[in-house]
């Protein structure tokens, strides 16, 4: 479902990614839940963990990939069916990716209107 979803998004924003791993686990971890600053009602769909392009000086190199975990047990919970849960991959997947590129939160949304 990941790579149906990168198949399925805007391909300039694909073909960009620089030094980018993908992955998913079950759940976010502790460390992640602390980092993220997470009440205990709360979760994460994804999450995006490196040094935006936007942050990136010439100094940039020899550093591990930037890394987006989709985490499948809260994208699960959160859909009813199959095609939701597709959709909410694809749509993590890009708000991730999005934060790869340095957009804030505003942006993203401005742009999920306009290819999602």
């Amino acid at each position: 479902m990941i790579s149906e979803s990168m198949d399925e998004l805007p391909q300039e924003y694909i073909s960009g990614l620089d030094n980018v791993v993908i992955i998913f686990e079950d759940n976010p971890s502790q460390e992640q839940r602390v980092k993220q600053k997470l009440r205990c009602d709360q979760t994460l769909f994804g999450l995006y963990e490196g040094i935006p392009r936007t942050q990136r000086g010439s100094g940039y190199n020899l550093v591990l990939p930037d890394k987006i975990t989709l985490f499948k047990v809260p994208l699960e919970h959160a859909s009813q069916n199959m095609s939701e849960l597709k959709y909410n991959i694809k749509h993590t997947l890009w708000h991730e990716i999005a934060h790869h590129y340095g957009l804030d939160h505003d942006r993203i949304h401005a742009l999920e209107k306009k290819h999602l």
